[in-house]
C-alpha cells in the first residue's frame, strides 16, 4: 500500500481496537434510547476485541519465546568454547551469536590485555570494578535463569501463556454472554426500527473503503517472509532437504476437511513479527489462500447486503450490517484466516437462499464437509423445512456431503479412511494435545460434560421454539455455532466468524414471525407433479 500511498502503515492492531470502538459507538449507537437492546449488543461485540488481542497476542508471543528456547537448547559447550577463542573480528557459528551479531550492532572492542608479569603479587594487582550497568545486566540475567530452571520453561513463555490464558477466559465470559442472547432473542416478539446513525450513502462509501483497505492487508501480507535473525539462524538448524520433506503440513488439528491443509494462513494483523518458515514448495498454496479469503469476505458481504433487501425490505439494514462486520477489530486480525470466514461465507448465503431448499441444503452440507462443525445445525434446519421442504433440504445436503466424500480419493497423503474420520471427526473427544481454554485453563475431562451439554443443545433446538421462522433461523443459528466454541479444543472462543454474519443480522432484524416455511416455500417436486397429475386428469 505504501506504492500507492504515500507513507502508508498499517494501524497497530491494539490502536484499531480503539478506533473501531469508537467508530462503531458513533454509527450504531442509540443515543436517544440509552437502554435499548441494541446498545447493549453493541458493547458486548466492543467487548470481545480484548479478548482476542491478549489471546492471540500470547499465542505468538510464547511461540516466538519456545523457538528462541529452541535454538538456545541446541547451543552446546563445544560451541561456546570456540566462540570463546575466536578471534572477536571473526563471527560464531552459534545461533544465538548470530542473532546478537545481527540485532545488536558490534561496538568497539577495547585493546586485549597485556600479558600479566608473574612476579607480579596478585595482592598488589589492581581489582577492577564491573560498571553499574553490566552488574545490573549480569544479576538479572542470574535472576532469569534461576526462575527459568526452577519452572523448567523461559520467563517470556510463562508471561505470554499467562496473557494467553486471561484471553481465553476473557472470551469465554463474553461468548456465555452473547450465547444467551441469542437464546432469548425468539422471545424478544418487540423489534423497533432502529436504523445506523449515518445515511445509506456514508454507509455505503464506508463499506468500500473498508473492504478496499482490509483486502489490500491481505494481499500485501506474506506468512513466507523471514527477518535476517530468522534467515540467518534457521538454515543452521533446519537443513535443505529437511525443510523439504516437511513443506508438505500435517493434517489440522481437529476435524475438518483434508484439503485445507494444504492453504496457510495469511496474519494480516500479527502482534509479534512472524518467525514461521516457509519453504518454496508452501509459496504455491499462498496465492489461493489470499484469493479464498478475499472471495469469501466478498462474499460474506454480499450476502449481507442481499439479506438486508430481500428478506428485511431495507437496504440501509443490509449496508450497515456488512459495515459493522467488516469495522469490528476482529475482522481485520482475522482478515486472512480462511478456516474462520469459510464457515461464514457458507452460513450466510444457507440464511439467503432458504426459500430454495435444495441449494441452502447444498451451502449447509459444503459448510459441514470442510469444518464440521456446522452439522450440529441440521436438527435445527429439519425442523425449520419439516412442514415443507424437508426432501429438498435433505437432498442438498446428503448429495455435498457424498460428493466431497467421495473426492477424498484424490487426496494421495493420507488414507481414505484418515481422512473421512477427519472430515466428519468420527474419534472419541480427545484428551492430549489440545489448545487454548482447554490446554491452558481446564483439564481436557471437563470437556466431555460441555461437549454432552452441546449436544443437549442442539438437539433440543429441533423442538423448541415450536414454530420455527426465519429470525429463529438466524438466531439459534447463531447460538449453536456461538456454543460450539466452548468444546473447541483447538483455540476455541477465536473462531467468532462462524457466528458474527448471523449475530449482526439477528441484532438488527426486524420482525419475522410470519416468514415460516410453510408460508414462503412453494410445493416440492413430488406435490407439483400430483397437482399437475390431478389438473391434467380433470381437465380430461
Amino acid at each position: 500500500m505504501s506504492e500507492i500511498l504515500f507513507h502508508y502503515h498499517r494501524v497497530n492492531p491494539t490502536t484499531w481496537v480503539y478506533l473501531a470502538s469508537l467508530l462503531m459507538i458513533g454509527l450504531f449507537f442509540k443515543f436517544g434510547r440509552f437502554w435499548s437492546v441494541r446498545n447493549l449488543d453493541l458493547v458486548l461485540l466492543i467487548l470481545l476485541a480484548p479478548g482476542l488481542l491478549m489471546a492471540q497476542y500470547g499465542r505468538e508471543a510464547g511461540n516466538k519465546a519456545d523457538q528462541l528456547a529452541r535454538l538456545e537448547a541446541q547451543q552446546t559447550p563445544d560451541a561456546e568454547e570456540t566462540a570463546s577463542s575466536d578471534s572477536p573480528t571473526e563471527p560464531s557459528d552459534d545461533p544465538a551469536a548470530k542473532i546478537d551479531l545481527i540485532v545488536h550492532e558490534p561496538e568497539a572492542e577495547p585493546p586485549f590485555p597485556e600479558a600479566e608479569d608473574p612476579t607480579t603479587d596478585p595482592a598488589e594487582m589492581p581489582i577492577e570494578e564491573p560498571a553499574p550497568e553490566e552488574a545490573e545486566s549480569e544479576q538479572a540475567d542470574e535472576l532469569a535463569d534461576e526462575a527459568a530452571d526452577q519452572e523448567g520453561v523461559s520467563t517470556p513463555a510463562q508471561q505470554a501463556r499467562a496473557v494467553e490464558r486471561f484471553g481465553f477466559i476473557w472470551l469465554f465470559a463474553i461468548s456465555s454472554l452473547l450465547l444467551l442472547r441469542l437464546v432469548l432473542d425468539p422471545t424478544m416478539v418487540r423489534r423497533p426500527l432502529l436504523e445506523p446513525n449515518l445515511t445509506s450513502g456514508g454507509l455505503t462509501f464506508s463499506l468500500c473503503s473498508l473492504f478496499v483497505f482490509l483486502m489490500a492487508n491481505v494481499i500485501t501480507s506474506d506468512p513466507a517472509k523471514l527477518t535476517s535473525v530468522e534467515a540467518a539462524t534457521i538454515e543452521q538448524i533446519v537443513p535443505v532437504d529437511t525443510a523439504v520433506e516437511e513443506s508438505v503440513p500435517a493434517l489440522p488439528p481437529g476435524p475438518g476437511y483434508a484439503i485445507l491443509k494444504y492453504i496457510p494462513s495469511i496474519p494480516t494483523s500479527p502482534l509479534v513479527p512472524e518467525g514461521v518458515p516457509r519453504t518454496r514448495s508452501q509459496r504455491t498454496y499462498v496465492l489461493a489462500a489470499k484469493t479464498i479469503a478475499i472471495l469469501c469476505h466478498l462474499a460474506v458481504v454480499l450476502g449481507i447486503v442481499a439479506i438486508g433487501y430481500w428478506h428485511f425490505g431495507n437496504t440501509k439494514t443490509g449496508v450497515g450490517v456488512a459495515t459493522l462486520y467488516l469495522l469490528l477489530p476482529y475482522t481485520a486480525q482475522m482478515t486472512g484466516h480462511i478456516e474462520h470466514v469459510i464457515p461464514a461465507a457458507l452460513l450466510v448465503w444457507a440464511i439467503l437462499c432458504y426459500r430454495r431448499p435444495l441449494t441452502a441444503g447444498m451451502f449447509i452440507g459444503l459448510a459441514t464437509s470442510l469444518m464440521y462443525y456446522p452439522l450440529f445445525l441440521l436438527p435445527l434446519w429439519i425442523s425449520f423445512y419439516w412442514r415443507r421442504g424437508l426432501m429438498r433440504f435433505v437432498a442438498g445436503v446428503a448429495v455435498t456431503l457424498l460428493l466431497m466424500a467421495v473426492s477424498l480419493v484424490f487426496m494421495p497423503e493420507a488414507s481414505y479412511w484418515e481422512n473421512l474420520k477427519n472430515m466428519f471427526g468420527l474419534w472419541p473427544p480427545l484428551q492430549e494435545g489440545l489448545e487454548g481454554f482447554w490446554g491452558l485453563v481446564l483439564d481436557p475431562p471437563y470437556r466431555v460434560p460441555v461437549l454432552a451439554a452441546f449436544v443437549a443443545l442442539s438437539g433440543t433446538l429441533a423442538l423448541w421454539p415450536a414454530q420455527k421462522n426465519l429470525g429463529t433461523l438466524l438466531s439459534c443459528s447463531a447460538a449453536v455455532m456461538v456454543a460450539t466454541q466452548f468444546w473447541h479444543g483447538y483455540g476455541g472462543g477465536l473462531y467468532v466468524a462462524w457466528y458474527l454474519p448471523l449475530l449482526l443480522l439477528t441484532v438488527f432484524r426486524p420482525n419475522l414471525e410470519d416468514r415460516v416455511a410453510l408460508a414462503v416455500l412453494g410445493e416440492g417436486w413430488g406435490a407439483r407433479r400430483a397437482i399437475r397429475a390431478a389438473s391434467e386428469f380433470k381437465a380430461a
